[in-house]
């Protein structure tokens, strides 16, 4: 096989891969009734005039499956802390308590349980439309290279099928999971 068409798969396997990265890390964001320091990974906090993560200004723990703790590195940090998740918006009501911040995570309900599935559904499909855009851009390239007899063409052109079918499973095997996750009381 030449270069060119190695490239051309390469090229759409790396982009498929990206695609299941990006998901899988859209995934650890949606909540699934355990607390996890992840879920405070989009906290923002004002420290000395710059925004910096959370995680760079403390120690987030999980003491059991309802409760983050909010560790500061310095204590003159917990209201900036304290504002700093008031300000993502994720939902939840710090508790500030002179030395650390205490975060009860509410179990979810059911109603909320069909909401983050259908998030995790679009973000599935997300992934999907990833992944067939760079099957897409392989033919397309592919079309471009005239000196490719057709029958070359039509075996990358199934691999690159191949491919795509696989990465489409993978995406599929993870929003199961992910489902059962959510909706599992």
């Amino acid at each position: 096989m030449n270069e060119e068409l190695q490239f051309i798969l390469d090229t759409s396997k790396e982009a498929m891969e990206m695609a299941l990265k990006h998901l899988e890390k859209q995934f650890v964001n949606i909540r699934a009734g355990k607390a996890s320091p992840a879920m405070l990974g989009s906290v923002m906090v004002d420290y000395y005039g710059s925004q910096t993560p959370l995680s760079q200004v403390s120690n987030v723990n999980t003491p059991d499956g309802r409760t983050i703790t909010v560790q500061p590195w310095e204590k003159s940090m917990l209201q900036e802390i304290e504002r700093g998740i008031m300000i993502a918006n994720i939902g939840f009501n710090p508790m500030n308590n002179g030395e650390t911040i205490i975060i009860n995570v509410p179990p979810l309900t059911e109603e909320r349980r069909r909401e983050l599935a259908k998030q995790a559904k679009s973000e599935a499909e997300e992934a999907k439309i990833g992944i067939r855009n760079a099957r897409k851009d392989a033919n397309n390239d592919l079309k471009k290279m005239d000196e490719v007899s057709e029958d070359v063409q039509k075996n990358i052109e199934m691999d690159v099928q191949d491919m795509t079918d696989l990465f489409t499973k993978k995406v599929d095997d993870l929003f199961h999971a992910k489902e059962k996750e959510i909706m599992t009381v």
